[in-house]
């Protein structure tokens, strides 16, 4: 099937190393290494479209399990379909659904899946095909195919059952794509075990998926692990593809990643600390809650370009926090959004000058130190 979405080599390497590209769907394009910013139920938390934009945002995610279940796929599509919905023209990118069931522990056959909404505690199946129709009808430019989770650590049989049901899920998924200008992608799963890991990667990619998900991972296996889980993956799959680290979002894991070969990444890490009063910062991320930030008149990171450091002080932010007023993390989102979006674009110049690896030295080096 011919799709509208496609990826090609912008510059740097097809396989096992750093690489940019550009990232072409019917509203925009997307250059490479890319994050992608979460907006789980059609919003990245606390954060307009036109605040988005003026951080230079190129693609978000939004989660089929939340928009099918409020306000349902139904009444997106009657809104305008996400784009219409969201009032978002860039590109859109939604995953299946599949980890935020398999958080709710739910039935598993090979059919699908049966949880209990979190909303109502109605009983929902989810299938494959569903799961297919559903992103379709929600108007994304990549939709994630249906693939099934297994948190680690797991026996190797748990991880080898879950992997084949994926790749059986995959040709499902496949068959069930209507709409030529959208993309679906595949996701490989594996655990870290790296002999089902290039099992999966190659069988996967020989479905002949848009694009290839990395699943299964950033979720607290030791980064040695996981870097030679991607390894072994990227190694297997196509070097025309896009490849996309699902859930991955801090410093460390970001460039491990881009190093690797991989080209997109989508985590809540950069909001949800937010929230949480933690700023992410150059030289290690600050708890903005802390007292001896009280009278501090410094911005959070004089060299950051944010609305929030132009503008804001330590002291007047904390003070958001601790009298619970909706600004602080709304303001730290914005800093920790443009923090993680300049980290990637700062990869991306550093691949195209050929100094990618001393990037990443000087990157990681001022991580090590204590901010002020």
């Amino acid at each position: 099937m011919t799709e509208a979405v496609n990826w090609r080599l912008d510059g740097g390497e097809l396989s096992g190393g750093p690489r940019t590209g550009v990232l072409h769907t019917p509203h925009g394009d997307v250059p490479t290494p890319a994050f992608v910013p979460v907006g789980t139920r059609g919003t990245v938390k606390t954060l307009g479209a036109e605040d988005l934009e003026s951080l230079g945002t190129d693609i978000v995610l939004a989660n089929t399990y939340h928009l099918m279940l409020r306000p349902g796929e139904g009444v997106v599509a009657e809104l305008g379909e996400l784009h219409g919905f969201m009032s978002w023209n860039r590109p859109i990118l939604t995953d299946s659904g599949g980890f935020q069931v398999f958080s709710l522990e739910p039935e598993v056959s090979e059919e699908g899946v049966r949880f209990r909404s979190t909303y109502d505690g109605s009983t929902v199946s989810l299938t494959p095909e569903g799961a297919v129709e559903i992103q379709e009808t929600l108007g994304s430019d990549i939709a994630m195919m249906l693939d099934v989770l297994v948190g680690l650590p797991a026996t190797r049989d748990v991880v080898e059952d879950a992997m084949y049901r994926t790749l059986r899920w995959g040709k499902r998924a496949l068959a069930a794509q209507r709409r030529s200008d959208r993309a679906l992608f595949g996701i490989v799963q594996g655990g870290t075990d790296l002999e089902l890991r290039h099992l999966s990667a190659t069988e996967t990619a020989a479905l002949g998926f848009g694009g290839f998900g990395i699943g299964g991972l950033a979720v607290g296996e030791p980064a040695v692990e996981r870097n030679a889980a991607i390894e072994v993956t990227v190694a297997a799959l196509p070097p025309s593809a896009p490849r996309y680290v699902m859930g991955l979002g801090d410093t460390e894991g970001l460039l491990d990643a881009i190093a690797r070969g991989c080209d997109m990444f989508d985590c809540v890490i950069p909001t949800r600390l937010a929230r949480h009063g933690k700023a992410l910062h150059p030289d290690g991320d600050i708890s903005i809650k802390r007292n001896e930030f009280r009278s501090t008149t410094d911005s959070i990171d004089p060299q950051c370009a944010c609305v929030t450091c132009s503008r804001y002080s330590r002291g007047y932010i904390r003070h958001l926090f601790n009298t619970g007023e909706f600004l602080g993390p709304r303001l730290l989102t914005l800093h920790n959004l443009r923090y993680t979006l300049d980290l990637v674009a700062g990869a991306r110049n550093a691949i195209t000058t050929g100094r990618f690896d001393e990037y990443r030295s000087r990157v990681l080096a001022r991580r090590s130190k204590t901010p002020d």
